[in-house]
């Protein structure tokens, strides 16, 4: 009998690279003003959506986004944090939601059912942030 050898899992560079520019773009649009301010406040629906400013180095920014008040069925209880590396101009998920640390990539299957392609919390903060810039009121 023949053994299928499973593929190894290849992480698409250029995608990823391109998601996180762009993010990192998308959020200094929302916070142009955080080398000044600590915290931002928008307002999507009746949600409140918080963008904080945690800390702050020469090249890196790490930035929370969380959504206080209004209905929990439009965002959940969001909770992110990313990382703004300045000098690549990116933006890179650190934590999403409780989920500490998030890796660049996860064995498949594993037991909290993470896709494999650490990439997912990428898109995820991605289509956030793109729904957050359409929807918000200062």
């Amino acid at each position: 009998m023949f053994k299928h050898k499973q593929k190894s899992f290849k992480p698409d560079l250029t995608e990823m690279h391109a998601i996180c520019d762009a993010n990192y773009l998308r959020l200094l649009r929302l916070f142009p003003d955080y080398q000044n301010s600590n915290a931002r406040h928008l307002l999507v629906g009746s949600a409140r959506i918080t963008l904080q400013v945690v800390e702050r180095c020469r090249y890196t920014t790490i930035f929370r986004i969380e959504q206080k008040y209004g209905e929990s069925r439009w965002l959940g209880q969001l909770r992110l944090e990313v990382r703004a590396y300045h000098d690549a101009r990116m933006l890179e998920v650190g934590m999403f939601q409780s989920h500490r640390r998030v890796a660049a990539r996860y064995e498949y299957p594993n037991a909290k059912m993470f896709s494999q392609d650490g990439i997912e919390m990428d898109k995820k903060s991605q289509e956030l942030i793109k729904q957050i810039m359409r929807h918000r009121r200062c």
